[in-house]
């Protein structure tokens, strides 16, 4: 997995850098290396990323709380 798609990941997965961190319990730095492509994907969390992304894109947010808002 290159940079570009583990960052394209991320964005189907709604991930920010901090939210792959905490989910992984590692350095900030290190997912930072990732996206720029300063280090490499490991294997294994690249074939987790990609079926979590084949999951979220197979499984979009319903449309219908689009703008809800609560009953003050």
């Amino acid at each position: 997995m290159n940079s570009k798609r583990f960052n394209e990941c991320l964005r189907v997965i709604r991930w920010t850098p901090i939210n792959i961190a905490s989910a992984l319990q590692c350095d900030l730095s290190w997912i930072e290396a990732l996206e720029a492509g300063n280090e490499d994907v490991p294997e294994g969390l690249a074939t987790w990323l990609e079926h979590l992304a084949r999951v979220h894109e197979a499984a979009p947010p319903p449309k219908t709380f689009a703008g809800q808002r609560a009953r003050l």
